[in-house]
């Protein structure tokens, strides 16, 4: 198993740290005195402090569109690391999703449904443990498990913070944080009109979200997916352990909608042919447009700057409106 330290010491991984750790792992609280950021249209609401028995609690803030009225009901998209997405002026790298203004503008056009979107804050040094995917994980031999506890993002900090539990954030999003949405906010609570999307360890954890619970969410976008799940590239186990377990577990196609992307620069560099078998898996299950979409966009790294280029593609996917599902 090779370590962060051995390629931070050859100097590979120098340049990309921040693409996978820094960017999204800005320090999040574990209340609600986080900045709240702001928008430059709708409305960014931080909700109260959600009392969970299966997560620690942070600051969860829900973009509400122009003309937002109670008479309407709304589709859900819920995206992970929600301290990035909406202001680059309270992000640690001056970059943000720039989610408020795309969304804004797809709607406004009538290219999408309307939605709101619900930001789950990260809670720093746990997301690791809170975004990789469990089922594989526990899959892995327990010599491999506590290897990878033992891995390093920086010399001296441990990569996981502790045991993987993201079965238990998973049920945080569903079972307590969902129910709060439908209850307060004008939306349609229907699998179909419930999306999920995040980037790099966010898009693991969204797909492995909509497998676990194929009857709550009815569509997932993960961009620049963290296939590799730790900094290793050289015999590496865990690609072929999400492999093997969306060879078990998929639901059958037809039923939901699956986006991925992926670029080739920075931290992206690594990615292309572990999607590729991803997508070839996909193939194999019977998965085809307009519900599967998998794209390359050459060039581009692994920030929040070039996910925030492309948002607009996992939007018109995910949100297209039901008698115009096209990609």
């Amino acid at each position: 198993m090779t370590t962060l330290r051995k390629y931070w010491r050859r100097g590979w991984l120098s340049g990309l740290f921040c693409g996978l750790m820094l960017s999204s792992t800005v320090l999040a609280a574990d209340d609600n005195t986080a900045t709240l950021p702001g928008v430059t249209v709708g409305q960014l609401v931080r909700l109260p402090q959600i009392a969970s028995v299966y997560v620690p609690s942070r600051p969860i803030d829900v973009w509400l569109p122009e003309g937002y009225s109670s008479s309407q009901r709304y589709a859900v998209l819920y995206m992970h690391d929600g301290q990035m997405l909406f202001d680059a002026r309270t992000t640690w790298n001056g970059q943000s999703w720039q989610v408020a203004e795309t969304a804004q503008q797809l709607q406004q056009q009538g290219q999408v449904r309307p939605f709101i979107v619900v930001g789950i804050h990260n809670i720093g040094a746990a997301r690791h443990s809170e975004y990789f995917p469990q089922q594989p994980f526990l899959s892995l031999p327990e010599a491999v498990q506590q290897q990878l506890y033992q891995l390093e993002r920086a010399p001296g900090v441990p990569l996981f913070a502790g045991a993987v539990y993201s079965d238990n954030y998973l049920r945080f999003l569903v079972t307590e944080l969902k129910p709060y949405i439908d209850q307060h906010f004008a939306t349609d609570p229907a699998r179909e009109a419930t999306f999920i999307m995040g980037s790099s360890m966010g898009g693991l954890i969204s797909w492995y979200a909509q497998s676990r619970y194929p009857q709550v969410f009815g569509g997932a976008a993960a961009l620049s997916t963290h296939w590799p799940g730790t900094f290793s590239v050289e015999n590496n186990p865990i690609p072929q352990a999400f492999l093997s377990y969306l060879e078990q577990q998929l639901p059958a196609a037809g039923q939901h909608k699956w986006y991925f992307d992926y670029g080739d620069q920075t931290l992206d560099a690594l990615y292309p042919p572990l999607q590729q078998e991803v997508d070839r898996l996909f193939r194999r299950k019977g998965f085809s447009a307009p519900l599967w979409h998998s794209e390359l966009f050459a060039g581009t790294d692994h920030s929040e700057q070039a996910w925030a280029a492309r948002l607009a593609t996992p939007l018109r996917f995910l949100l297209a409106k039901p008698t115009q599902e096209q990609n």
